[in-house]
């Protein structure tokens, strides 16, 4: 059974890797053996990453990438294989949200954006990798999208509407190519202390509110995520697709209890 976890001669790649989040499912992949490459919008952050894991005895390489250009994830895709033959595990975890307000004044652009970033790109994604995995027969194909996803917002509402798309895009995935033993499958999680969720936790009163609605009574921190993923790209996830992982803390437990 110790084999259910060991990624030892896979390769992963993630997007969004230079911290939050993303940093934490780089460094748990890498510790249970896999080879990383750690893709963000600026490289010397991501290398920082990489300096870390190979710290810790792991293998990791750095590649700046910008999610919302399809050019940047061919050469993603491209120098990945370069750097490691093939790509067994991939991640998308980059996400943006450059709108908090009503659904009525989203600006076009700004929805355009979050659509192209945090659903499209992954789209994208699936395109460039699923063949070499179907000529394979083995893979994972992981999306981080979240709690927003499952519920109604007042305030972010073409983010949340992305989260549910991403959904829906494991589930077509998984509906079209299982055949072939790849697994797609979303994390959902709730309201992790990130720089990207900085808003959201960093006013005292509006972080004790959210406490308060957490069974587990506190917020998340990135390692509370890493762990799934490095179930659902393991041997342990090999019968797990089109699913959906809350991770929250009871948050949605909680929300449709009695």
């Amino acid at each position: 059974m110790r084999h259910l976890f060991d990624l030892s001669g896979k390769t992963a790649v993630v997007t969004g890797g230079s911290r939050g989040i993303g940093k934490a499912i780089c460094q748990a992949l890498a510790a249970h053996g896999a080879k990383v490459v750690v893709a963000s919008r600026k490289l010397d952050a991501c290398q920082a990453v990489v300096d870390e894991i190979t710290a810790d005895g792991g293998e990791a390489t750095a590649i700046a990438c910008n999610i919302t250009h399809r050019e940047d994830l061919g050469k993603l895709v491209e120098q990945s294989k370069a750097a490691y033959g093939q790509i067994d595990i991939m991640i998308c975890n980059a996400a943006v949200n450059p709108f908090m307000g009503s659904n009525l004044d989203i600006p076009d652009d700004a929805f355009d954006k979050i659509m192209t970033c945090n659903v499209q790109s992954n789209l994208w994604l699936a395109q460039m990798v699923v063949p070499e995995m179907q000529a394979r027969k083995d893979g994972a194909f992981i999306v981080v999208s979240s709690i927003g996803g499952l519920k109604g917002s007042a305030a972010l509402g073409a983010y949340a509407i992305s989260k549910a798309a991403d959904m829906q895009l494991v589930r077509n995935l998984a509906s079209e190519f299982s055949k072939d033993n790849i697994r797609f499958n979303c994390i959902a999680p709730g309201l992790v202390k990130t720089d990207f969720a900085k808003a959201l936790w960093s006013d005292e009163d509006r972080a004790s509110r959210r406490i308060k609605g957490t069974p587990l009574n506190r917020l998340g921190e990135p390692e509370d995520i890493a762990g799934i993923a490095v179930y659902l790209a393991a041997p342990a996830g090999s019968w797990t697709t089109g699913q959906t992982f809350v991770i929250d803390g009871g948050v949605m437990a909680n929300a449709t209890a009695g």
